[in-house]
């Protein structure tokens, strides 16, 4: 991965979205601090898909870790006001 301040980002950025197209993902840098990263669709489209796995597949899973209910909150309902 090669980082880029923001200025050459933008001032090459042919060059920047080029490589990144290439399948090597690119860091951008604002003020020295890593602030965003240009990758491909398809490379951005599997890391949403692996962090959020659908309903389907959550439920199809073997393992019962994976679905955590808190505990319910012991908090009772406050009475109803009688109507006038």
């Amino acid at each position: 991965m090669k980082t880029w301040p923001v200025q050459d980002a933008k001032a090459r950025f042919s060059e920047f979205l080029q490589a990144s197209l290439n399948g090597q993902p690119q860091i951008v840098t604002y003020r020295g601090v890593e602030a965003a990263v240009l990758l491909r669709v398809e490379e951005w489209r599997r890391l949403q898909q692996q962090a959020r796995p659908d309903l389907k597949t959550l439920l199809l899973q073997d393992s019962t870790d994976v679905l955590v209910v808190p505990p319910r909150g012991k908090k009772r309902r406050r009475p109803v006001a009688p109507a006038t």
